[in-house]
């Protein structure tokens, strides 16, 4: 559908003012969108030229269902619904608005790249992006944001960058209604609900939704780390990881919680905390029904019925379940004891150990025994203490025989 109360002439408007009175000479007809569950009228020759529910936070277009922050964004985006797509692709069926259009289009099928840059050699399809990628070499950065100073190479780039002020983020998934900034992200998003992994290891055969992820992959299999840490000598994979890592060392920690003002230094493990305040579990075990926060806790949750122990130790082939077992038991090999007392200065390979070593100068005895109040400084005593009262309480082992068999 053509919305005919825009013409293109409007992308010559910026400010709102000017477009308003410029409308007016338009169409009298009035074209209506979806405005957060508001309609608002565009075109209208009343000198109410346009109502606007003033407290909404969106403006969606109703033809492609892009969401804007600012009613201006949205009047200079419907234009490129009134242009006629009257060229389609042979090949992929895609429709193009000019002949140009399609013949550039034609390029990405014949893998054709006639514009190489002279400094470099790299090539392109199309002459404007070999224009932007010379400034590379120039350093050439003619686009600026008014609103920070930074300047960019790439008008797009600059596009992209102002959403990080405005908090838009136009691109909505029509399944969850989920909104992104970039539309990559959402074509990635779009992913977890078809369930395709169209990006493949070659060396394992595992299939990956995004291909930074197959990257990161592939590293597991080359072993190699290529960004080091200057202060701690520490080595990641993964480019991310690293600069996350960084914080370590400058303390920082971005990312505070709204309700409690906890700060993280990884997002991931702020959106994880909140889930305390929700008391969201959105992760659950598929064998025993057991729901938890945090996905890593299931994973780990789940080797209890698979038996699987993924880590093993190279000096005894010892496996464990987990990776903080293993670190723990190998301290037994290097005689390393990172746990020390400060009463009287023992050594322990555990932390736990050296929490229950504690005891015996603190004289505390946390575990007590609900049949007769008895305290013990260990947990296993108080188990072992527990079996007086059961051989009391026939009937109880009767009824753990009859469940047992």
């Amino acid at each position: 559908m053509t919305p005919s109360g825009f013409n293109t002439s409007d992308l010559a408007f910026n400010l709102k003012k000017k477009l308003s009175n410029h409308s007016r000479v338009h169409s009298k007809d009035s074209h209506k969108y979806e405005v957060t569950q508001k309609t608002f009228s565009v075109g209208s020759n009343s000198n109410n030229n346009f109502c606007i529910n003033k407290n909404a936070k969106s403006f969606a277009c109703e033809i492609c269902r892009k969401v804007f922050n600012q009613l201006d964004s949205l009047r200079l985006h419907l234009p490129i619904h009134a242009k006629p797509k009257a060229y389609n692709c042979e090949i992929c069926s895609k429709a193009l608005a000019g002949r140009s259009s399609l013949k550039t289009h034609l390029r990405i099928h014949a893998n054709e790249k006639p514009y190489t840059c002279v400094v470099c050699g790299k090539a392109f399809r199309v002459k404007c992006t070999l224009q932007s990628h010379l400034r590379t070499h120039t350093k050439e950065k003619p686009y600026t944001c008014e609103v920070c100073g930074k300047a960019f190479t790439v008008k797009g780039t600059l596009t992209i960058h102002l959403r990080s002020h405005t908090k838009e983020k136009p691109y909505v998934c029509e399944i969850c209604n989920q909104a992104f900034t970039f539309s990559g992200n959402l074509k990635t998003h779009l992913r977890i609900h078809t369930k395709e992994k169209p990006e493949r290891c070659e060396v394992c055969g595992k299939e990956f939704s995004i291909r930074s992820h197959l990257k990161r992959h592939l590293l597991t299999h080359t072993k190699e780390k290529p960004y080091v840490c200057d202060i701690c000598g520490r080595a990641f994979a993964d480019r991310q990881n690293f600069k996350t890592h960084l914080r370590t060392h400058a303390k920082e920690k971005p990312y505070a919680c709204d309700i409690c003002g906890r700060a993280y230094t990884h997002r991931r493990d702020l959106k994880s905390h909140l889930r305390i305040h929700t008391k969201e579990k959105p992760y659950t075990c598929e064998f025993c029904g057991k729901a938890f926060t945090i996905r890593g806790s299931l994973t780990k949750h789940l080797r209890i019925h698979t038996k699987e122990k993924p880590y093993t130790c190279e000096v005894c082939d010892k496996s464990f379940s987990q990776h903080p077992h293993l670190k723990t038991h190998l301290r037994f090999h290097t005689k390393e004891k990172p746990y020390t007392c400060e009463v009287c200065g023992k050594a322990f390979a555990e932390r736990g150990t050296l929490t229950r070593h504690l005891c015996t100068h603190t004289k505390e005895k946390p575990y007590t025994c609900e049949s007769c109040g008895k305290a013990f400084r260990e947990r296993h005593h108080l188990k072992k203490h527990s079996r007086v009262h059961i051989k009391e309480k026939p009937d109880i082992i009767e009824v753990c025989v009859k469940v047992l068999s």
